[in-house]
């Protein structure tokens, strides 16, 4: 195994409290890229549509397996993404999520960070009962341009709340207003910990660690890796 990098922090990123999702997207995107610079070797994705946002062959020192990092605020759920790219995963996976929480209204502070590896047995029993034809007709309910953008939201409603959906693990979230039509899917922070994090706390911790190394509170705008001597 490669000796670890040690991250070194020059500067503060204040979020405000009442951050949109684009700032929030931010912090998770500085994660992301915090356990890219520190544990994947620097890897930079090729495109934002890629399959895994790091490839198994950037992954050599943490077992060799696609990697899917995740931020979400302490006890929401996990958003996960395209409901049917995530229902087509048939290969074991590690899935990085990392918890924050708003500490004032200039900054959030990271309060637990898991790494779970994800076989595909485990990974289809929380989407059960739902079948990829279900998620289909539902994904072209959302996406029928013939529908307002009301009507899609009332159809799309009508089908998630009843089964197969209601019935599975995962939960599906269809993403509809003025600039998107998109089925999307999350798993609840409970379910996250009771179904993959199996053997981990869902506590608050003061400096949560992974692979041994501390989360920095805050990130540099460009990460720097040094060395150790």
């Amino acid at each position: 195994m490669k000796p670890l990098r040690i991250l070194v922090l020059t500067s503060i990123v204040l979020l405000p409290c009442g951050s949109s999702s684009r700032e929030v997207q931010s912090h998770g995107l500085q994660f992301e890229r915090w356990l890219r610079e520190t544990f994947f070797g620097g890897y930079v994705p090729a495109s934002q549509t890629q399959k895994w946002d790091i490839p198994a062959s950037a992954n050599p020192d943490h077992g060799g397996i696609p990697v899917n990092p995740k931020a979400a605020k302490h006890g929401t759920p996990v958003g996960l993404g395209d409901a049917l790219r995530q229902f087509d995963i048939d290969e074991p996976f590690m899935l990085i999520v990392g918890f924050w929480d708003q500490v004032s209204p200039e900054e959030k502070r990271w309060t637990n960070v898991q790494a779970v590896k994800v076989r595909p047995l485990v990974w289809q029993r929380l989407w059960a009962p739902v079948t990829r034809e279900d998620l289909e007709k539902l994904d072209a309910v959302i996406k029928d341009k013939t529908l307002s953008l009301e009507e899609s939201r009332q159809r799309a409603q009508a089908i998630k709340t009843k089964p197969p959906f209601t019935e599975a693990v995962i939960q599906v979230n269809p993403k509809i207003d003025g600039s998107q039509r998109r089925l999307q899917c999350s798993l609840r922070f409970d379910d996250f910990f009771k179904h993959l994090a199996v053997e981990a706390s869902p506590e608050r911790t003061t400096r949560p660690r992974i692979f041994g190394v501390a989360v920095p509170v805050v990130f540099e705008s460009v990460p720097r890796r040094l060395d150790p001597p």
